[in-house]
This record gives C-alpha cells, structure tokens and sequence, in this order.
C-alpha cells in the first residue's frame, strides 16, 4: 500500500506546529497503525529527516499509550469497538487515500514533540484520590468480603479504563469525566473503598478542575471512543458520589 500521510509536527511545546505532508510507501496492508510509523520513521531516517515523535508501549491494547487522533477520531475507528491505535491495521485503510495524523487536543493535554502529548494531568488526579485502607499481604479469603455480582461486574466494568485520554480527545469541552467518573465508580462500588469515599470523590473532582479539564456536556463522543468500552453511566455516579460527599463535607 501507497499512503499518503499529513502528520502533525511540531519540534516542542513552545514552538509552533503544522502538518506536514509525508508518503507512506509500501506499507503492508497487515501491519498495525504504528507499525505503519515504524516504516515511515525508518524511510525518513534512511533520508536524514527527522523522525516523527509518537508515543507506544505495550502494542497490545493495554497500556492506553498510543495516544492519536486518525482522521478527526481519537484512536482512529470507533466502528469497531474496544480498539486502540495498535490494535487499527492498514487494511482498514485504501491504497493510495490521504490519512491526518494529529494529537489529542486538549488545554490539559499540552503538546510536547509532534504526537507526543502531555497527559501527567491524569497521574495527578489518580493521585490526588489517595491510597485506601485495605489490609495488605496475603490475598484475603474469597468470601471474607462478600461483594453482589451486580456491584461486582460494575465495579469491573468501570476499571476496565485504561487511561489512554481518548475521551478528552474527542470531547468538545476537553472533559476528562469519564475518566475520573471511572476511577471513582470503581472504589465507590467495592468495600475496600468506603473509608475514603467521600474524601477521594472531592479531592479527584478538585484536581480534574484545577488540571484544566472542561465539564461535561453530555455529547457522548467520550463514550463512543473509548477503547475500554467505559459506558457515561460512571458519570451520572460521580456526579452523585460528589454531591453526597459536598453535603457530608459541609455538614
């Protein structure tokens, strides 16, 4: 396959980028989005140009790393569910057709080189819900804890979330309440979470402001891109666990 390519470029944070045109030769139809990259960085070092910066880990849908937008799509191809930039392969795409390439676009999400962007604002919200309380050691016994099959399959549902920002992407507000909806919904809904509920709820919600994430309008495009199939239900949940937590915390 013959591609050609407009790719994001932009030397670093402070600089001002633009996209670039850029031939993608002889890319096999069976190769992954990034392994086309990897062909294309190889024929441009081959060239003495500058290879295009890109960020990827596990290459296996895991990681939440491989951070693009594909043609206006956060990862590329929300026809198909659960996929993530790794897991898109060229045969999805025609012989000779014109591919933009660009970052994820968000204020809190800024640009570092290229493709790469800067998503530490997630780490700090993680952070900022703190440890919990549990016991730590030897796995407690199975039934020591009973938990509902209800509670137990939402629970895993919502920490499915990789953290890959696919939905700040792609929402036009740059809100990240999926995401924190996810990380909330999850402890909220299990026993080891309870002594800090209330607390985690206020201190993440505090942080995804402060980070300078937008408020959630209701668009569901973060829904319809998430790669962990994350449903916006986890945002209804953390609006609730937060007004609980406001009227406790002021009480």
């Amino acid at each position: 396959m013959n591609l050609k390519l407009k790719v994001w470029r932009q030397k670093d944070s402070k600089s001002t980028g633009a996209l670039a045109d850029i031939a993608a030769n002889n890319i096999p139809a069976e190769a992954s989005f990034l392994e086309m990259l990897d062909i294309v960085n190889d024929q441009l070092t081959k060239k003495g140009e500058e290879p295009i910066a890109f960020d990827h880990d596990c290459r296996e849908g895991i990681c939440g790393t491989c951070s693009l937008t594909i043609n206006g799509i956060p990862h590329g191809d929300p026809a198909i569910s659960q996929t993530t930039t790794c897991q898109l392969y060229m045969r999805k795409f025609k012989d000779g057709e014109t591919i933009h390439i660009e970052p994820f676009r968000a204020r809190a999400f800024p640009v570092i080189r290229d493709l790469c962007v800067d998503r530490s604002a997630f780490d700090r919200i993680q952070q900022a819900g703190g440890f919990i309380t549990a016991r730590a050691g030897s796995a407690v016994d199975g039934n020591a804890l009973p938990i509902s099959k209800i509670d137990a399959d939402l629970a895993m549902e919502a920490a499915a979330c990789i953290g890959c920002g696919a939905c700040v992407g792609a929402c036009p507000n740059g809100s990240a309440m999926l995401f924190v909806g996810a990380k909330v919904t999850h402890l909220s809904l299990l026993p080891q979470g309870q002594p800090e509920r209330n607390k985690r709820a206020l201190s993440m919600v505090a942080q995804m402001d402060k980070e300078g994430f937008g408020n959630c309008s209701n668009y569901y495009e973060c829904e319809a891109v998430c790669p962990a199939n994350i449903p916006a239900t986890v945002i209804a949940k953390l609006n609730r666990e937060y007004t609980t937590a406001s009227a406790k915390d002021a009480v």
